[in-house]
């Protein structure tokens, strides 16, 4: 019989092979105290490793740059600053000289004080450091023991293998031969780990958060991995593997027609126009978004342009960052959001503040407007980057007028020096605000003639509005757009906007997922941002869904109480126009499968 195993889709494919399970430790670090006279030798050697590991990391982001992209290498980037960070290096000397420790049980302490207190987050954006803090323990901790780096050439076998692991560091995942790995399946990990990302660029099907997966099979073992659905087969029958062979096919032929797509308008059959934009992290992103058919940048995160940084960016590097995405698309609109700071998001340079819910505590506009500097600085390169297209900047989790018309004040203040300074910038300039909050929406008709623009961010609204993280595991069943009050929410910021005559947008994840289209479209809303490798799914969904259609069906579902029958409502009515099973796995909804 079969083994089923259900965890999160990392990376799309289907792929059927023998198992290869990957086991691998940390050196074991016995307890040694040294005499007072081996103390000094003891730093040194513990200086030694970290030297020497700075340099093998940095030799494996320039083999990373080259072999898969700039892009990618900078995931490597949180362990560098991690060899170097202040507390982690001057704990484990302290742990030295006042304790006695060897170099290697003062080190692997501190490590354990650092998964302790990040583990207690529980977000996943931060458990994904966890991965980079192993790697960082497992090169410096095997330097110290003489040991060399670790030798990952998956054992003897000619036949390409589904890997299986515990969790896979990124070290392990870039030092992977792609020739002989067809998918990976780790018991432990996210969507956004760092290992799931390389997976992603080396087009290796994922499947991670197994549970226990790597304990129940055996090198050699059959599989069916499907990166799609999120779902692992251990020992599948032939019935099985057939199923998942024809499924395949059909996902082939789906993903074919979607890069057809790519440059087709995004229009409704009943000819309701959709801006579709795409949602970027990096300024090098933009040239990809557009040859995926993006109409413009409906979220730019800027927060690249900080976080792990020793000292804030100048004004001229965030200038050309800004100006390199406008001039990718010089007729449409790009949407930049200011420093979302805070939350899990913790810049070197700001002195954040140790609090019990950093959620709900100093982040976002809050940020920015307590540090006026810093503000102003980015305001100023936002201003010139307008020179150079349709350049909208985007504020986040507001909640008040005040904090729109204390922006606007800056924004003016500092147009007024560019201009005094002959520095060319567009006085046309747009200015709105994120919907993030139940009280942001709430009160979206007040904020309304304040703003040029409202962009919805889902993620936000689903998490403040149900009182559910959207980080915890235990309660993502919990976690949904589909909520009766989330959908009452957007139809009267949506309302609100039709009112004042200005763009409502939605940049969250929901406009990532069909039923997420339909229900938008249903509501009015016309706008959308999506990450890059959603645009052309997305695009398919609004090519193949009457408006007209999505506005009955989204009338009826706003009467409903409670979001099984919302969802099911969405799904007969979108049902009608699509194959719902092409989109198994984006969002973990049975009704789909």
């Amino acid at each position: 019989m079969s083994l089923i195993r259900d965890g999160i889709p990392a990376s799309p494919g289907i792929v059927i092979g023998p198992a290869y399970v990957l086991r691998w430790a940390l050196p074991r670090v016995p307890h040694i105290n040294v005499a007072p006279e081996q103390v000094a030798a003891e730093v040194v050697r513990f200086h030694e490793a970290r030297d020497w590991a700075r340099r093998r990391i940095l030799e494996i982001q320039a083999e990373t740059a080259e072999r898969l992209g700039p892009v990618e290498a900078q995931i490597f980037e949180p362990q560098l600053l991690m060899v170097d960070d202040p507390d982690l290096v001057e704990g484990t000397v302290s742990y030295i000289e006042e304790n006695h420790l060897s170099a290697s049980r003062a080190f692997e302490l501190r490590i354990l004080e650092y998964q302790s207190e990040w583990s207690r987050s529980g977000h996943p954006m931060v458990m994904d450091r966890l991965n980079d803090l192993v790697d960082v323990e497992l090169r410096i901790l095997n330097r110290m023991a003489g040991q060399p780096d670790p030798d990952y050439n998956l054992g003897n076998a000619a036949e390409q293998v589904i890997l299986v692991a515990r969790d896979l560091t990124p070290t392990i995942t870039v030092q992977l031969d792609p020739a002989r790995i067809l998918g990976i399946a780790t018991d432990g990990g996210t969507r956004t780990s760092h290992s799931a990302i390389l997976a992603r660029s080396l087009n290796l099907p994922a499947v991670v958060s197994l549970t226990d997966l790597s304990e129940l099979v055996q090198s050699g073992d059959e599989m069916v991995l499907d990166g799609r659905t999120g779902r692992v087969v251990v020992g599948p029958s032939e019935r099985e593997k057939q199923s998942y062979r024809e499924h395949d096919v059909k996902v082939r032929e789906w993903e074919q027609e979607l890069v057809l797509l790519a440059h087709l308008e995004a229009v409704t059959p009943d000819r309701q126009q959709v801006q579709l934009r795409a949602n970027i992290d990096l300024p090098s992103e933009a040239e990809h978004a557009r040859a995926n058919g993006a109409q413009g940048v409906g979220l730019y995160r800027t927060e690249f342009l900080v976080v792990g940084r020793a000292a804030p960016p100048e004004e001229e590097e965030q200038y050309r960052a800004y100006r390199r995405v406008a001039e990718a698309f010089p007729h449409q609109a790009v949407f930049i959001r200011t420093f979302d700071l805070g939350g899990d998001k913790f810049p070197l340079f700001l002195h954040m503040p140790q609090e019990e819910n950093p959620f709900l505590g100093w982040r976002g506009i809050r940020v920015t407007l307590d540090t006026p500097d810093l503000f102003r600085m980015q305001l100023r390169a936002l201003l010139r980057a307008t020179a150079h297209g349709d350049v909208r900047i985007m504020l986040p989790m507001v909640n008040e007028i005040r904090e729109i018309l204390t922006t606007r004040g800056l924004l003016e203040e500092e147009a007024a020096k560019l201009e005094s300074a002959g520095i060319a910038f567009n006085p046309s300039y747009k200015l709105g605000v994120m919907i993030e909050t139940p009280a942001a929406a709430l009160i979206a008709a007040d904020l309304a003639p304040h703003a040029d623009f409202f962009s919805v961010g889902t993620n936000d609204l689903v998490q403040y509005t149900l009182a559910v993280d959207r980080g915890n595991a235990r309660l993502a069943p919990l976690y949904t757009p589909f909520h009766p009050a989330i959908v009452r929410l957007i139809a009267g910021v949506a309302e609100a906007g039709r009112a004042a005559g200005i763009e409502v947008s939605v940049c969250g994840e929901a406009a990532a997922h069909p039923l997420g289209v339909f229900m938008l479209l249903g509501l009015g809303i016309t706008a959308f941002s999506v990450g890059t490798a959603s645009l052309p799914e997305i695009k398919k969904v609004i090519r193949s869904v009457p408006a007209t259609e999505a506005r009955l069906v989204v009338e009826e579902a706003l009467e409903l109480g409670t979001p099984d029958a919302v969802t099911e409502t969405l799904t007969r009515g979108l049902a009608q126009w699509l194959d719902l099973s092409l989109f198994a796995g984006r969002w973990n909804l049975s009704l789909i499968e």
